[in-house]
């Protein structure tokens, strides 16, 4: 039962050190009842098409996947989503999927298991990157469709016979790691016994996964903002020995380092998407590191700068004015040029190296798909 627990009380958990859990207005969204008609809804795709109820006429039967881009159960169901679609594909059977979530409503300690949130920009990104071959809808903007048909989760399978009643909800099956084997097919049971005009053994089945972020958790930026804004800044020196002690990263944590000035451009600029980065992925086995090149006597600048990037992370400021030495120490294949930016993982192996400014997307994807973060429970 421990690895059934549903992901959203997992995601609760994950919510930023110090904040506890943020109070919520209750409201009930009752899920559609077996026998029920089909809602319609008019949805964006990612294809750019919009999409209604009877752009699917044609199926005999139909299969409404309520999922997204971050939560790792919906991840980790993917795949399989993907393969139902084709395997039943010539059977009358028709499977789309709908984002349920409001965008705005996702925090991002609960973005810790992926590099994209649940914007229809980044559902376009995803399906691109996963080859979905299923259309893939929107409804974060109004979440009428997700009101009308009341998924628990994400992932939450509805599936409809023919005149559009609603024949089988709940999971696709019951193991969540795509490494394991499920032992109850559940959804693949319902579509058989459809296929073959027999009644669904199972019609209705718990689900587990991420909540659903319906638009009443909206304001959760206002709340957590006060709360970073509450953490200690602080800024050590460090040596030579220092900065090699961190990249050989003897530690059981992914460690991102970065090297940045005050003086250098890019490297103001970019330096909120690496709080954001720290803020998605610190609840997890992550580490972010700052080492600032600027003088030792202008400590007190990088440290003005960092507080007023609320950067309550480990940070440094190199104590030698031999830069060559810091150069040398954090990377010899680095050329000297700022920002630079490593990505160590435990033992010190580096995974990803950047002279110059990162791109936050790329940045992301080489954290979450690395094995020690990784997408899924």
């Amino acid at each position: 039962m421990k690895k059934i627990i549903n992901a959203c009380l997992l995601c609760a958990l994950m919510l930023t050190p110090g904040l506890g859990l943020l109070a919520q207005q209750h409201i009930e969204h009752k899920t559609l009842e077996i026998g029920a008609s089909a809602p319609d809804f008019s949805l964006l795709g990612v294809d750019g098409k919009t999409y209604t109820l009877a752009s699917f006429s044609k199926a005999n039967i139909l299969a409404i996947v309520f999922t997204c881009n971050h939560c790792p159960t919906a991840q980790a169901y993917e795949d399989r989503v993907i393969k139902l679609t084709s395997d039943y594909k010539d059977k009358g059977v028709t499977v789309i999927a709908i984002m349920p979530n409001d965008p705005k409503s996702v925090q991002l300690s609960e973005l810790g298991y992926t590099d994209m949130g649940d914007t229809y920009e980044e559902m376009k990104l995803r399906a691109k990157q996963k080859h979905f071959n299923y259309p893939y809808l929107f409804d974060g903007d109004k979440e009428a469709a997700a009101n009308a048909y009341g998924p628990i989760a994400t992932p939450h399978i509805f599936i409809f016979d023919k005149q559009r009643k609603l024949r089988y909800q709940g999971r696709i099956d019951n193991v969540e790691k795509p490494t394991k084997t499920p032992t109850s097919f559940d959804a693949r049971n319902a579509l058989d016994a459809l296929v073959s005009g027999k009644e669904v053994p199972v019609a209705t089945t718990k689900v587990f996964g991420c909540s659903i972020k319906w638009e009443e958790k909206s304001n959760w930026m206002d709340k957590v903002s006060l709360q970073w804004a509450k953490e200690p800044v602080s800024i050590d020196t460090i040596d030579e020995a220092g900065i090699k002690a961190l990249v050989k990263n003897n530690s059981d944590s992914l460690r991102v380092i970065n090297v940045w000035a005050t003086w250098c451009g890019p490297c103001v600029t970019e330096f909120p998407d690496f709080m954001t980065i720290n803020r998605m992925y610190r609840g997890r086995s992550f580490q972010f590191i700052s080492i600032s090149a600027d003088e030792p006597d202008k400590k007190d600048k990088a440290l003005a700068f960092l507080k007023k990037q609320q950067a309550s992370t480990m940070n440094y400021i190199f104590s030698v004015d031999d830069k060559y030495k810091m150069i040398e120490a954090i990377d010899p294949k680095w050329q000297g040029a700022l920002p630079y930016t490593l990505v160590v993982e435990p033992g010190g192996k580096i995974i990803y190296a950047k002279e110059g400014a990162v791109d936050p997307a790329e940045l992301k994807k080489a954290i979450v798909e690395d094995p020690a973060i990784g997408r899924y429970y």
